[in-house]
């Protein structure tokens, strides 16, 4: 994806979602419209972070690169640069894969 000029605010992030299978275990090609979205997808921007009660900016625990878990309902689905990718909160984001 070639650099894309829109950053997140706050405690968002955006997500491409991570290709899924096209065959299932026993060898049965599962056409698009039957696959179900993947749940795991790459980090590629990040906001500044959430302010707590004292005004300071938080951090996000994770950054642009890391392949993140997420709920299969999280984000709001948008499309930039004509890739569809996912924004959503920090606490939609389950985990990081290692």
């Amino acid at each position: 994806m070639a650099k894309t000029k829109f950053r997140p605010l706050h405690d968002r992030v955006v997500v491409r979602r991570v290709g899924s299978e096209e065959k299932s275990a026993g060898g049965v090609i599962i056409p698009d419209t039957a696959q179900e979205k993947p749940q795991e997808g790459e980090i590629i921007a990040v906001g500044s972070g959430a302010r707590d009660e004292s005004g300071k900016i938080q951090p996000l625990d994770v950054k642009a690169g890391d392949r993140v878990l997420f709920g299969k309902w999280s984000g709001t689905e948008v499309k930039l640069n004509g890739e569809d990718l996912l924004i959503m909160k920090e606490s939609d984001i389950m985990g990081i894969l290692g």
